[in-house]
């Protein structure tokens, strides 16, 4: 699929961006194109690491900001990759959309976020603003979770499992993508989500397995 066959499905302003860079659609962004994510779906994307998942989430994402829909919510398990996204995102859409990080301050509603688009966060201090009613909370019309195969963690998971479930409960329309590299259920996972599997093997450099042994490598064919 060529980039060119969404624009009129995306606000100009994010296709202009997009089509400096991209001329045709990685495999598993067309599926999830066709899947109905820029229909407001929810997906479960499951697909190999450099794959094109980010811009899955961007194209929902910058979509429902510019359009005017209400805000997204990028949750990602990591501070440090949290700081990562926020500076990518910024860069690339600071001009068009309002980007900012919240990872700080466990005992804050952090209302100033209710002047911004796109919040990255992390589980912990997402589940901390639910708990102190951050108003904003309600204006949230995408809810993106990177690495969301860390339900399955024993440290992480029980609290991004419960922020989850809670936010599908307070917000009844608001589409929920899930992403993965790595997943052992995704039709399971799809289920409890009540998702789109967007499942794909393609990636941008064949991946080779083997064995190295006294300085040298036997590749399994």
């Amino acid at each position: 699929m060529h980039l060119s066959e969404l624009r009129a499905k995306i606000p100009e302003q994010l296709y202009t961006i997009l089509e400096k860079d991209i001329n045709e659609l990685r495999p598993a962004q067309e599926k999830a194109v066709r899947a109905g994510l820029l229909e407001g779906k929810n997906l479960l994307v499951c697909t190999p690491t450099s794959s094109g998942k980010t811009l899955i989430a961007e194209l929902a994402a910058l979509s429902t900001i510019i359009s005017g829909k209400g805000k997204a919510i990028y949750i990602v398990p990591l501070k440090a990759l949290a700081s990562e996204k926020y500076n990518d995102f910024r860069k690339r859409y600071g001009h068009i959309a309002k980007v900012a990080l919240s990872i700080g301050d466990m005992d804050s509603a952090d209302n100033y976020l209710s002047e911004y688009d796109l919040i990255i966060t992390v589980s912990e201090k997402l589940d901390s603003l639910i708990r102190h009613y951050a108003p904003w909370i309600s204006m949230a019309k995408v809810i993106i979770v990177d690495e969301i195969h860390l339900l399955n963690d024993p440290v992480r998971g029980p609290t991004l499992e419960v922020l989850i479930t809670m936010m599908r409960q307070l917000l009844k329309n608001t589409q929920v993508i899930g992403l993965s590299a790595t997943i052992g259920n995704p039709q399971e996972l799809a289920g409890w989500l009540d998702a789109e599997l967007v499942y794909d093997e393609w990636r941008p450099v064949r991946l080779l397995k083997g064995v190295y042994l006294d300085g040298e490598i036997e590749f399994v064919e």
